[in-house]
Protein backbone atom coordinates (compact mmCIF):
# COMPACT_ATOMS: atom_id res chain seq x y z
CA UNK A 1 0.00 0.00 0.00
CA UNK A 2 2.86 2.52 0.60
CA UNK A 3 3.86 2.04 -2.72
CA UNK A 4 1.39 3.04 -4.14
CA UNK A 5 0.61 5.92 -2.25
CA UNK A 6 4.14 7.56 -3.04
CA UNK A 7 3.82 6.76 -6.62
CA UNK A 8 0.50 8.55 -6.30
CA UNK A 9 1.59 11.64 -4.76
CA UNK A 10 5.34 12.21 -6.32
CA UNK A 11 6.05 15.35 -4.26
CA UNK A 12 3.94 15.12 -0.60
CA UNK A 13 6.96 16.13 1.52
CA UNK A 14 7.73 18.86 -0.22
CA UNK A 15 4.48 20.25 -0.58
CA UNK A 16 3.87 19.37 3.50
CA UNK A 17 7.08 21.45 3.89
CA UNK A 18 5.89 24.32 1.72
CA UNK A 19 2.70 24.36 3.40
CA UNK A 20 4.78 24.20 7.39
CA UNK A 21 6.90 27.02 5.79
CA UNK A 22 4.17 29.06 4.93
CA UNK A 23 1.98 28.27 7.97
CA UNK A 24 4.40 28.95 10.42
CA UNK A 25 5.74 32.30 8.90
CA UNK A 26 1.93 33.23 9.67
CA UNK A 27 1.57 31.90 13.04
CA UNK A 28 4.92 32.96 14.41
CA UNK A 29 4.06 36.90 14.55
CA UNK A 30 1.13 36.40 15.91
CA UNK A 31 1.38 33.82 18.20
CA UNK A 32 5.08 33.87 19.81
CA UNK A 33 5.18 36.66 21.95
CA UNK A 34 9.03 36.76 22.99
CA UNK A 35 10.84 39.83 22.30
CA UNK A 36 13.83 37.67 21.34
CA UNK A 37 11.86 35.96 18.87
CA UNK A 38 10.96 39.74 17.13
CA UNK A 39 12.02 40.65 13.36
CA UNK A 40 11.61 36.78 12.23
CA UNK A 41 11.78 35.15 8.89
CA UNK A 42 11.65 31.39 7.87
CA UNK A 43 14.04 30.83 5.18
CA UNK A 44 13.36 26.65 4.44
CA UNK A 45 11.43 23.88 6.17
CA UNK A 46 13.15 20.08 5.68
CA UNK A 47 10.79 17.07 6.48
CA UNK A 48 11.93 13.84 6.96
CA UNK A 49 10.61 10.86 4.74
CA UNK A 50 8.16 9.80 7.72
CA UNK A 51 7.11 13.39 8.47
CA UNK A 52 8.11 12.57 12.02
CA UNK A 53 10.70 15.76 12.73
CA UNK A 54 10.73 18.97 10.42
CA UNK A 55 14.08 21.30 10.60
CA UNK A 56 12.78 25.13 10.25
CA UNK A 57 15.80 27.17 8.86
CA UNK A 58 14.94 30.60 9.90
CA UNK A 59 16.79 34.15 10.04
CA UNK A 60 16.00 37.27 12.43
CA UNK A 61 17.43 40.92 12.46
CA UNK A 62 18.36 40.67 15.53
CA UNK A 63 21.68 40.15 17.18
CA UNK A 64 20.54 37.28 19.36
CA UNK A 65 19.99 34.54 17.08
CA UNK A 66 20.66 31.76 19.86
CA UNK A 67 17.77 33.77 21.96
CA UNK A 68 15.85 33.94 19.27
CA UNK A 69 15.86 29.80 18.82
CA UNK A 70 15.11 29.38 22.47
CA UNK A 71 12.41 31.17 22.09
CA UNK A 72 11.02 29.53 18.79
CA UNK A 73 12.26 25.91 20.46
CA UNK A 74 9.80 27.28 23.73
CA UNK A 75 6.95 27.42 21.57
CA UNK A 76 7.33 24.68 19.26
CA UNK A 77 4.78 22.56 21.08
CA UNK A 78 1.96 25.19 20.81
CA UNK A 79 3.08 25.65 17.40
CA UNK A 80 2.51 22.02 16.76
CA UNK A 81 -0.67 22.10 17.82
CA UNK A 82 -1.72 25.21 15.62
CA UNK A 83 -0.03 23.15 12.91
CA UNK A 84 -2.13 19.74 13.32
CA UNK A 85 -5.28 22.26 13.29
CA UNK A 86 -4.33 23.60 9.64
CA UNK A 87 -2.62 20.42 7.93
CA UNK A 88 -5.00 17.43 8.09
CA UNK A 89 -2.52 15.09 7.50
CA UNK A 90 -2.32 12.14 9.76
CA UNK A 91 1.75 13.14 11.33
CA UNK A 92 2.44 16.90 11.98
CA UNK A 93 6.46 16.77 12.36
CA UNK A 94 8.19 17.63 15.73
CA UNK A 95 10.04 21.08 15.19
CA UNK A 96 13.25 21.99 15.52
CA UNK A 97 14.42 25.45 14.91
CA UNK A 98 18.04 26.36 13.31
CA UNK A 99 19.24 29.47 12.08
CA UNK A 100 19.61 30.14 9.05
CA UNK A 101 23.28 31.34 8.60
CA UNK A 102 23.18 31.58 4.53
CA UNK A 103 22.21 35.51 4.86
CA UNK A 104 25.05 35.91 7.22
CA UNK A 105 27.59 34.27 5.38
CA UNK A 106 26.79 35.89 2.20
CA UNK A 107 26.40 39.46 3.81
CA UNK A 108 30.16 38.80 4.87
CA UNK A 109 31.08 37.35 1.54
CA UNK A 110 29.91 41.06 0.12
CA UNK A 111 31.90 43.14 2.33
CA UNK A 112 35.47 41.08 1.70
CA UNK A 113 34.08 41.40 -1.93
CA UNK A 114 33.67 45.08 -1.51
CA UNK A 115 36.87 45.69 0.33
CA UNK A 116 38.95 43.95 -2.32
CA UNK A 117 37.46 46.13 -4.87
CA UNK A 118 38.06 49.04 -3.05
CA UNK A 119 42.05 47.89 -2.60
CA UNK A 120 42.53 46.78 -6.02
CA UNK A 121 41.20 49.95 -6.82
CA UNK A 122 43.61 51.92 -5.09
CA UNK A 123 46.35 49.87 -6.09
CA UNK A 124 45.36 50.82 -9.74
Amino acid sequence: MASRHSKSIPNRGLRVAEQIHHDLAELIPREVRDKRAGLITITSVEVTPDYAHAKVYFTTLLDDAEGAREALQEKSGWLHSLLYKRLHIHTVPTLRFVHDQSVVRGIDLSRLIDEANATRSTDE
